[in-house]
């Protein structure tokens, strides 16, 4: 047997077996810095420097490894981890984490040869790490910093990460950022043996066909291969369907039943290795019947076309279907056919956007044990009661679903995509049946096929407007794909409806929405929630109003702009922290100076989910070891609200962050908060953080003022304009200033307060209610507050976008280093979505890999400004935060569109856009590039 020996961070190490160095690394030696992204050597988070040379460790064998030197991150240099500590931190550039440690190896590698690296250089050094979270921006600032600390020509300052002043507003260092840049934070990918002994693995074999009978499943060869410990089928599974709302996702496809796509399950393996996992996969054997699928909208509305769902259950109600609308919605306000006939000018297009893959740089992975009298969950997720909910469901334990425990471990991006369970109930079945850690993770290609997306959209837009230019009514019809199975399609498409009228004042409106089912991937939330869909097509309308009227699109948007005290198109009035017009006039002046290639696009995005639903935020705080620890079962899936809510504390109590921390976030410690979803966690999640923060600021300024504590846990609950205990008595607070950011009344010394409330608990509950859609009032409440924001992006002589300008309105501003990234990000999530970004489909089969997809990489971003615009007056809740994760996706992609359209007068209503540099193999090239 051959041995291959090389070097890993200086020792020296043998290998008797020819396996991708990836797994050597994670497997044997268990350096968890080097990520397992896609195994495909696409995406960049498993990069090593071997010989001083960054490099995939996915690709490079350890036959190739031989005699070479390989370091990772735990094996740099002391004085270099700590430089990239600090760096990251200090700039921003951590969000979810599971990019970064490749991205500092590649850094590293670059830092080593050229301590002073420009920025296009650090681009180029990282084009091969793809990073969807950031836009690049703060990870090439970050490894600028680094280096130049390196050099001595920068300072470590260790009071950013300290934290001694670390309330809301201040520049605060992420909690996350040393074990995310080290590489020592979990993800559930990271749980090994080591953490559960006699730990084994399972994968599903899945649908070869979208559309099939399967007629027989033979297990046999795959059971009696050795190391095998049973094939789970839809007989092994007491509820045989799943789903975040609706329930109609089979969790396996029976025989005689037919598949909905090719992601569909047909049965789970389970072995004691991954290997045997692989062999036994390849044993089972199906037979299938293929069918004619169902591949688009336009063929689920036909006449005759099958019926994909003949039933589904909704709230513990069966819903016979009868045709393939799996949600519609009808948003109404005013006249709008009449105030459209009376229009001086109206236009009308028909718009189609693609369906999008998250991207998130983590693929699905779960870990279940079993515990007490049902099973624990380790999960990536972006909600764990969600999770719990859809698991113990399966169980059949929906009365019991304490049964079921999940614990959110770090989480490696999901923008909607992890909303959905994927592989937490396939492993917590089997850990339950056969009683042993289960491992459930997916390959790239699975996660592709698998996981909702974007949904595709069709629709067409009328708007008009008088013959000043202020607008008079929209009309539109929006379709939606969400594939096989429901996922989020009501939400997504009722939030497409209620945003599509955009963040202006008038009041006429028919908004009609239909989501179909197709035999195509499942769509569910994406960031934007549906919203990037709908303001796409409003706002490429709006500069055509403009040219028909005669007045530029940046003083037509002004002229329509919501401001305080003025109502929405759905009726609600604007708060006094509406900032839309603010976030125009810090655009102005660029705009300008660049209109004849330029464009511009307006947003709003609600937070929280509103509409009259249930949608309370909770937090306890516990006083353990001399700590304030938060216990709020919130998911941080990159934004930072864990962070943020430890701002929230340092703000009302004057602790320090070495006085603060973040309880576990599992069912079984933490209280319900929601999902992290529709930009809630600032809001909604912070104002519970607050307001039991408040509670533990009280008991601290009663200690120290000689007063009795109680024993028992201090509750209360608040609705955002009034506080009450839980007992019925009303909480006065003396000083209403304290609601603001930088007035709390705080306790002379903060830590020995503290210290002296030991074991103490706190609670609270945070629930503002909202009206249902389609309320019965003049001014309904559809949402607790809104962002907005305002684009402009500009092309260069070569037609490509040189620079976007993105001025934000999201309220107070809790932590100023955080918001830029989250701005970034957004800017080339929403870039991508216009020009390069693409899920080509055939007969409803994915015909794309991670590396196809189209993402952005560093030395392709064009100069992203982040600004935001805070009002003097701000909301009263959550210090008046209001969000910054979703909204940064929507405007980008509508302002591109503006800007090509401004250049050549070709509208394009479609994405991605066409006829544009990023676009050229599709233009023969030449017209592409044609120069300004």
């Amino acid at each position: 047997m051959a041995t291959y020996g090389f070097f890993v961070n200086g020792q020296e190490v043998a290998c008797e077996e020819n396996k991708p160095l990836l797994r050597f690394l994670r497997d044997d030696l268990h350096l968890t810095s080097v990520k397992d992204g896609c195994s495909e050597g696409a995406c960049g988070t498993c990069t090593v420097a071997i010989d001083g040379i960054a490099t995939k460790s996915c690709v490079m064998t350890t036959k190739f490894a031989q005699g070479k030197h390989i370091l990772t991150v735990e094996g740099l240099e002391p004085a270099e981890k700590e430089a990239f500590v600090y760096a990251f931190g200090a700039v921003g550039a951590v969000q979810c984490g599971f990019c970064i440690p490749g991205m500092v190896m590649s850094g590293a590698a670059l830092v080593r040869r050229n301590p002073n690296p420009t920025d296009d250089e650090v681009k180029w050094a990282i084009r091969g790490n793809i990073c969807r979270c950031t836009g690049y921006k703060k990870i090439i600032e970050g490894i600028r910093l680094a280096a130049a600390v390196l050099r001595g020509d920068a300072q470590i300052d260790e009071d950013l990460e300290r934290g001694d002043d670390y309330g809301v507003g201040k520049r605060a260092f992420r909690v996350d950022v040393r074990r995310k840049v080290l590489g020592y934070g979990k993800y559930p990918d990271d749980l090994d043996e080591r953490d559960f002994p006699g730990m084994v693995y399972g994968s599903c074999v899945r649908s070869k066909y979208p559309r099939a009978r399967v007629l027989k499943i033979d297990t046999s060869k795959a059971e009696a291969l050795p190391g095998v410990l049973g094939v789970l089928t839809a007989k092994d599974v007491p509820v045989n369907q799943v789903g975040h709302l609706i329930q109609d996702w089979d969790v396996f496809i029976a025989e005689g039943d037919i598949t909905r796509f090719v992601g569909d399950a047909i049965c789970l393996v389970v072995a004691e290795d991954t290997k045997t996992l692989e062999r036994a996969k390849r044993l089972v054997k199906v037979d299938y019947e293929p069918l004619e699928p169902v591949r688009n909208i336009g063929e689920a509305k036909a006449p005759g076309a099958p019926i994909i769902h003949k039933s589904f259950n909704a709230f513990g109600n069966l819903v016979e279907l009868h045709d393939n609308v799996c949600q519609s919605r009808h948003v109404t306000r005013g006249d709008a056919h009449a105030a459209l006939a009376a229009s001086a000018h109206v236009v009308t297009h028909s718009f189609e956007t693609p369906f999008t893959e998250h991207a998130f740089l983590e693929p699905e992975c779960a870990v279940a044990i079993p515990y007490k009298d049902g099973v624990k969950v380790f999960s990536t997720d972006q909600g764990a009661y969600d999770t719990r909910k859809e698991v113990a469901h399966m169980f059949g334990w929906d009365k019991t679903p304490e049964r079921v425990v999940v614990q959110t471990m770090l989480v490696g991006g999901g923008f909607g995509g992890k909303e959905d369970v994927t592989t937490q109930h396939i492993s917590a079945l089997a850990a339950y049946r056969f009683k042993r850690p289960v491992k459930c993770k997916f390959t790239r290609q699975e996660s592709l096929n698998f996981h909702p997306k974007r949904h595709a959209m069709v629709g067409t837009f009328t708007l008009g407007c008088d013959e000043e230019g202020n607008f008079t009514a929209l009309d539109c019809e929006i379709n939606f794909d969400t594939g096989a199975y429901a996922s989020l399609c009501g939400p997504v498409l009722e939030r497409a409806c209620t945003h599509a009228v955009g963040p202006y004042t008038y009041q006429n409106t028919d908004i009609r929405g239909f989501g179909y089912y197709t035999n195509n991937p499942p769509a569910g939330a994406f960031r934007g929630f549906g919203v990037c869909q709908s303001e796409f097509a409003l706002e490429c309308l709006i500069d055509l109003l403009a040219d028909e009227v005669g007045i530029s699109p940046w003083e037509i948007r002004y002229k329509n702009a919501i401001e305080p005290g003025k109502a929405l198109p759905n009726g609600q009035i604007a708060d006094c922290s509406t900032a839309l017009k603010e976030t125009l006039l810090a655009v102005r002046d660029v705009y300008e100076r660049n209109a004849d290639h330029a464009g511009l696009s307006c947003a709003m995005k609600n937070s929280g989910v509103g509409v009259g639903l249930p949608d309370a935020g909770r937090a306890n705080i516990r006083v353990e070891g001399g700590r304030a620890v938060i216990y709020s079962a919130t998911s941080d899936i990159g934004q930072g609200c864990n962070t943020v809510f430890q701002q929230d504390v340092a703000e009302a109590t004057g602790l320090p962050k070495s006085a603060i921390e973040n309880g576990e976030c599992s069912t079984e410690a933490a209280p319900d908060s929601g999902t992290t979803s529709g930009s809630r966690q600032t809001v909604i999640t912070g104002e519970a953080v607050r307001g039991v923060a408040f509670l533990l600021r009280d008991a601290m300024l009663a200690v120290e003022a000689g007063c009795p504590v109680p024993d028992e846990p201090v509750c209360a609950h608040g609705d955002g304009k009034t506080v009450e205990y839980d007992d019925g008595n009303p909480y006065v607070d003396e000083h209403p200033e304290d609601l603001m950011a930088g007035h709390a009344l705080r306790a002379k010394d903060p830590v020995a307060a503290l210290a002296a409330l030991e074991g103490h608990e706190f609670r609270y509950v945070y629930f503002e209610p909202t009206d249902k859609l389609g309320a019965d009032k003049p001014n309904p409440k559809s949402h607790v507050c809104y962002a907005y924001a305002t684009t402009c992006a500009v092309l260069d002589r070569n037609r490509r976008v040189s620079d976007i300008y993105a001025a934000h309105d999201s309220g107070k501003v809790v932590n100023p280093i955080a918001i830029q990234g989250q701005i970034e990000g957004g800017v080339l999530m929403s870039m991508g979505y216009a020009l390069t970004e693409r899920f080509p489909l055939k007969d409803c089969v994915p015909q794309v890999k991670y590396g196809t997809l189209g993402l952005l990489r560093a030395n392709q971003t064009p100069e992203i400004h982040a600004d935001y615009v805070e009002k003097e007056r701000l909301l009263s809740v959550a210090y008046g935060g209001k969000g910054i994760g979703e909204i940064a996706s929507i405007p980008t992609a509508a302002a591109i569109q503006n800007a090509y359209r401004r250049v050549d007068g070709v509208l394009r209503t479609k994405l991605p856009l066409e006829g544009t540099p990023y676009s050229k193999k599709k233009t023969n090239g030449k017209e592409a590039e044609k120069p300004l």
